[in-house]
């Protein structure tokens, strides 16, 4: 495996793990400011990490998901429990991606237009 894609699976899956958990906290307390400029910073970074390997699909569902949390976090979008709900789905998508990328070292085939636009 690419030692670039090795490192980048091995930090984004310590991030997933830490995003987890913050967001159990986040659906309890969705004002939480804190709480969303931490969950906000890890999906940031996979963003950016996943521009530099070229994973398109990644990056379409990370940045659409990083743009939701950025609103939140501005305090232009109030946390409703369906937004709570779209931002799990990206996560999840996420880490169905990173899932097949440790196994195959590729992006899989597939869709996510549908949810980009629900979280857009």
């Amino acid at each position: 495996m690419d030692e670039l894609l090795s490192e980048f699976l091995t930090e984004t899956n310590e991030n997933l793990s830490l995003l987890d958990a913050e967001l159990v906290k986040f659906e309890k307390n969705p004002n939480d400011h804190t709480l969303l400029a931490q969950i906000f910073r890890i999906v940031h970074t996979v963003k950016g990490t996943c521009g530099f390997l070229n994973l398109d699909r990644l990056q379409k569902v990370a940045h659409a998901a990083e743009n939701v949390l950025g609103r939140l976090r501005d305090k232009e979008l109030t946390a409703t429990p369906d937004i709570v709900s779209v931002i799990l789905q990206a996560l999840d998508k996420i880490k169905e991606i990173i899932y097949v990328l440790e196994s195959t070292e590729k992006e899989p085939d597939g869709q996510d237009e549908n949810l980009v636009l629900a979280l857009n």
